[in-house]
């Protein structure tokens, strides 16, 4: 017979349960700040047509070369989902008679053709939200508000950088640079905080701007210090361009939506432009402030315009929404804690009566699960002492022994592990009892 060799696809990783328990419990964190801000679930497929997602009005030349591509048994062309935007963007024309604004929360896989890290996955998971139907900068301020929400729950320290793709549009405008050279060259002005300003120099110049205008468009990034509205200041009086003046007004609108409480932590980034063509307005990226992960934790921005372009149709859909990346939270979190929760059991039922009585422990683990409790029991008829360790060191918080004289009695030994404390109690005590324990210490106390 011969060995396969067994190795992951390069990109991707499997998870172990007390990573998956972890990842769960971030994606039930997200999806409850989600529901509390009103956003309702929809689910849409990992396969999209070819058609779609190359469409010049989807994610753009950039995310095109790193889509996984596909044919079908009838030769269709496939491919699978980049992000879960454009799939929306889809769900949102092919229902047009659906009341606007309409929001929608989602988490899902997606995949992508890409260079590999420790950080950066080919198959990894977003949690998304996004409303369609206003133009209003209160919705833009609520994804922020949504992000800064979900940042205090895993108690992780981040700062939102924000700008707004209309300002850079007309950045560009002001300097003379050909429209159709725009998106090129504000994808160059993205990699400047990671590549630095000489390697985007190098590329702009490449891309035809002319060296007085590379000077231009750095000075005028230097120019722009101070708080957020003293940068937007210094902006508005340098620069003419219409469109530009427009985004600046609408980055005024959004800080203003947002409480002062939380203003400390988002940041006007005039380089900001985030790597998508469909973006129209406001952008925003998530970084840590205290962790070794340097790439974005959540992003996303104003697309405007794609679903009007994918309808053909006079009738605007403005719409705009928050992405989380669940793989990069994960990773800080299994980071921070010392002891990993490795199962979801939450009482582990030693049988310690002959072989005859296990209809008996059946209808125990039927009562016992009937009412919710995680509930596991030995499978090996092992001994007492190797049951006790399996659920030792699986951090199993209850163990609860059935002996003959506790079938007697109708009592059973219920043991508290992590103290060692033991009591006798009837099933249904024994249920009051689990249900009533913080078992499962509250995700958010724990980190």
């Amino acid at each position: 017979m011969t060995k396969t060799e067994l190795m992951n696809a390069k990109g991707t990783r499997d998870f172990a349960p007390e990573e998956k328990i972890l990842r769960d419990k971030i994606e039930k964190t997200i999806i409850s700040v989600f529901e509390t801000y009103g956003f309702p679930p929809l689910e849409t497929p990992v396969l999209e047509r070819f058609e779609l997602l190359s469409s010049k009005y989807a994610g753009g030349a950039e995310i095109l070369k790193e889509t996984f591509r596909l044919y079908d048994q009838g030769k269709r062309e496939l491919g699978l989902r980049y992000d879960l935007t454009v799939p929306f963007c889809r769900y949102i024309g092919m229902n047009p008679a659906i009341k606007i604004p309409f929001k929608r929360y989602q988490t899902g896989t997606v995949y992508r053709d890409g260079p590999v890290s420790s950080d950066r996955l080919r198959v990894f998971t977003q949690c998304d939200a996004d409303v369609v139907g206003t133009k209003s900068m209160t919705a833009d301020a609520e994804c922020i508000m949504i992000a800064e929400t979900v940042f205090k729950k895993l108690k992780i320290k981040a700062r939102l950088e924000v700008n707004n793709r209309k300002f850079l549009d007309g950045l560009l405008e002001d300097i003379g640079v050909p429209q159709k050279k725009w998106i090129d060259a504000i994808l160059i002005i993205d990699k400047i905080k990671k590549a630095g300003e000489n390697k985007a120099e190098e590329e702009l110049e490449k891309l035809g701007l002319s060296k007085q205008q590379v000077k231009q468009l750095f000075l005028l990034f230097k120019e722009a210090k101070g708080t957020n509205e003293q940068m937007i200041k210094v902006f508005k009086k340098k620069l003419k361009s219409k469109i530009a003046l427009e985004g600046l007004r609408e980055l005024e609108e959004l800080f203003a939506a947002i409480p002062d409480a939380d203003k400390k932590n988002v940041l006007f980034m005039p380089t900001l432009a985030r790597g998508l063509a469909y973006y129209t307005g406001t952008v925003y990226e998530a970084v840590a402030l205290e962790e070794a992960i340097t790439s974005s934790l959540a992003a996303g921005g104003r697309y405007d315009k794609i679903i009007q372009q994918f309808l053909g149709s006079a009738q605007e859909y403005p719409a705009v929404g928050i992405s989380f990346g669940l793989d990069r939270l994960s990773i800080i979190l299994e980071q921070r804690k010392k002891e990993k929760q490795k199962t979801i059991t939450e009482v582990f039922v030693i049988p310690v009566i002959p072989v005859n009585a296990e209809k008996l422990i059946a209808v125990l683990l039927n009562k016992l699960r009937d009412a919710g409790i995680k509930t596991e029991t030995d499978l090996m008829k092992r001994g007492i002492s190797k049951n006790l360790q399996y659920a030792n060191s699986l951090g199993i918080p209850f163990v609860l022994f059935v002996g003959e004289e506790e079938v007697k009695i109708k009592k059973y030994k219920l043991k508290e592990m992590k103290t060692g404390k033991e009591t006798m109690l009837s099933i249904d005590e024994c249920i009051r009892i689990l249900k009533n324990q913080t078992i499962n210490e509250d995700f958010q106390n724990s980190l």
